[in-house]
Order: C-alpha cells, then structure tokens, then sequence
C-alpha cells in the first residue's frame, strides 16, 4: 500500500500520468522503473524486518503483501486521482468485491444503481444478498430516488458514472452529500472517465476505483484493478486483499504503468473521436439511439459538462431490428475489434449481451433497458475519419441486406 510523497502539485496532468510515482524505484541509473519478481524480501538485521514486516519501517516483505513494482504503480495513480493512499489488484472486479467485502457485514444496507457493470450487479444480486446485506438499486440518473433510498439509512452509496455500456452520468457531489449525511461510505468506479476526464475525490467520494485493464494500461494487455482514497479507508481494503490475495503481478504492474505514460494524449484523442463518431451516429437511419454524455441529447449533459473535463471514449448506440442488424453490421467492421475489453489504443466494438452483461439474461439487461441491439464502441486512437469511413460502410451494407429483405 503507498502513502502520500511529495509531487510538484503545479504539474499537469500529462506531466504527471509520465513522471509521477517513479523516481524513488529507480536503480542503478535506470530511467525505467524495474519488474521485481522476488517473491519474497531478505533481511540480515532481525529487528529491521520485524519492523517491515508490522508496518513499522518502509520495505517488502512479501509479494502477496507489497513489491516495489507494484508499488509504484500505485503511486502514480494515487497522484493523478489526487489520494491520500492506493493499493491495487489482480483485476478490476476484485478491486470493486474488496472494497464491498471490506466495508460491508450482515445487516447493513447498500444503495447502488441499476444498471452498472454486469459483473458488479452481480454481486449486487446474487452474493451480497447471500450474505444477508441489503441491496438497493436505482433507476440510474433519477437523484432524486437515490436520495431518498440513502436517507432511509446505508452503510455505503456505490456508483459508476458514466456507466457500463449506456454511459449514463450521475451527479458525485450531490450524491456525496446524501451519503455523507447518514455516515455512508461513497465509493466511485471511474473507470470510463479515468483521472484525465474526472476526479470523484474532488467531488466528495471516499473511495474512487479502475479496472486498470482499460483506460489506465490502454493497451489490451494487461489485467489490474486499484482503489484510492484516504489513508485510512485505503489500508482496511488493503489488509483485506493482503489476506484474501487479489495480489497484482509485477509484470502486469510495469504494463499499466509503461501504458499510463501516454494516458492523456489517448484519452485526449478518444474524447474528440467519441464526440465526433456520436455526431454521426445520429445521422443515421439505422440508429435507433446514441448514447455518449458529450451530446447536448443527453439526459445529463449538464451534469457531464459540469464533473468531467471530457466527455469520454466510450459511446453506445441501438441498431434497428436488434440482434439481427449487430450480427451483420460488426463483422463488417474492419478498424475494430469484436472482443469483451475497452479502453484500448484499437477502436473494440461489441454487444452487451457478450461484453458487458454477459452474466445477466435478456430480461436483465432489458429491465435496466440495455436494448439486445446495443453496440459498445469504445474509441481507439486511429484517425478519426477512417473510423467514420468504416462505419459508414457497413451501415451502407447493413441498408444493402435490409433492402434485399424488403425486396423479397
């Protein structure tokens, strides 16, 4: 687990996303912090390791526990999220179960959304009630509803914003405010914003989370998840992962950490494809509906607008005639691959029901009114323009097959 060190505050965020969290693992005059796979950290002076080993003097003990490479990865994301602390994961979902599992016992009560990351709700769902905790969910978006819920009384608030696939918006400040006003915990997956477009920790939350496999690594080749927040928080979810081993690899640890070099300038180039493929989306005859908070037709663009300094790479939009249109629209698709990852430096496009919610049935993606016709689009790094060109080829295509259809 890391803890505060001193980072010029004056730095930009791209200045930090490449220096941040570095200097002091570099050895030997190396200008790149080094993969250590030790599993275990020796020590000749009996009373210095013991010292280590309860948390009394700096070092490594144990790579369960902590490792050097690990160790800077987490600071460099405690600086850009603006944190007191961080500690990672072996995924993205096992950083989200820990925090749950950290904070959460028999008897209390959860208040969440309803339509966040598959994976998420299934621990909503299926285990947390399992162990007798009470779960609420709301309609995403409706404040008001989620106000009411936390004042009848919860232990912790959870939200994702934007979400997973709709890319809704929900206010962090204002929900902070009603979590805080009954003692709850507020925990923020952000995810699709990353520290580039959104800091929930500025807005009031307590714990603000990533699956690192997306945005933060961008490259589609390493798996992690990490939670930040204050010293305090930070160190109960890391002694419960320090025990129940989630551990992140060192070699995926130096991935994220070589990939979130260039985080600002991919983010920066997905937001302006994003908002630009949406526009043309719109446009479109086949399109039954775009989702992506950087339209004013969002239903809380204000909202977006107002938290976020950009609007994101992720986008979603309906096709007609469902499951019939996708199946031949994305292999048409020839700058995107069809796969269950986003966030990369490759455009990836796929539907909910193989991606997102592939856990959930049809009538659960439907009641949180994720359509079967739903498309993900998540923006990689290519030129805009070939992007438009591909997809307008294939809806022209998908025109062509419906036409014949029609014809027949």
């Amino acid at each position: 687990m890391t803890k505060n060190n001193a980072f010029e505050p004056s730095a930009g965020i791209g200045t930090k996303s490449v220096w941040a969290g570095e200097k002091e693992f570099l050895v030997h005059g190396a200008t790149q912090v080094p993969v250590v796979h030790s599993v275990s950290f020796g020590y000749d002076d009996m009373d210095e390791w013991y010292e280590v080993a309860i948390g009394k003097r700096a070092g490594h003990i144990y790579g369960r526990n902590t490792n050097p490479t690990v160790q800077a990865f987490e600071e460099k994301v405690r600086i850009l999220e603006g944190a007191e602390a961080a500690t990672s994961f072996s995924t993205g979902m096992a950083a989200i179960s820990n925090v749950l599992y950290t904070f959460l016992k028999p008897g209390d009560r959860i208040v969440s959304i309803k339509d966040s990351y598959g994976g998420t709700n299934k621990i909503f769902t299926e285990f947390l009630p399992k162990l007798n905790v009470e779960v609420v969910l709301c309609n995403t978006g409706d404040h008001e509803a989620i106000e009411r819920e936390v004042a009848k009384g919860c232990q912790l608030l959870y939200l994702e914003t934007p979400t997973n696939p709709t890319v809704k918006i929900t206010d962090i400040e204002r929900m902070a405010r009603a979590g805080h006003a009954v003692n709850a915990l507020v925990v923020v997956d952000n995810t699709f914003a990353t520290p580039i477009n959104q800091n929930p920790l500025q807005l009031g939350a307590d714990i603000v989370l990533h699956s690192a496999t997306k945005f933060l690594g961008g490259h589609a080749d390493a798996l992690g998840g990490v939670i930040c927040g204050s010293a305090e928080l930070v160190e109960q979810v890391y002694h419960y992962r320090e025990i129940n081993g989630a551990t992140l690899d060192p070699m995926a640890a130096y991935l994220l950490l070589r990939g979130m070099k260039t985080l600002k300038l991919r983010v920066r180039q997905q937001n302006e494809s994003a908002l630009k493929i949406a526009q043309f989306l719109q446009t479109q005859e086949l399109v039954d509906a775009v989702f992506y908070p950087g339209l004013e037709t969002h239903l809380h663009h204000d909202v977006a607008k107002r938290q976020m300094r950009g609007s994101g790479g992720i986008l979603s939009f309906a096709l007609k005639d469902g499951m019939d249109s996708v199946r031949h629209f994305l292999p048409r698709l020839k700058y995107a691959n069809r796969a269950a990852n986003l966030g990369a430096v490759e455009t990836i496009v796929g539907p909910a029901r193989t991606t997102s919610h592939v856990e959930c049935t049809p009538e659960e993606r439907a009641a949180v009114g994720i359509p079967e016709g739903l498309v993900r689009y998540s923006v990689g790094i290519e030129d805009v323009e070939d992007l438009i060109e591909d997809l307008q080829q294939a809806f022209d295509h998908l025109k062509s097959l419906l036409g014949q259809t029609a014809g027949n």
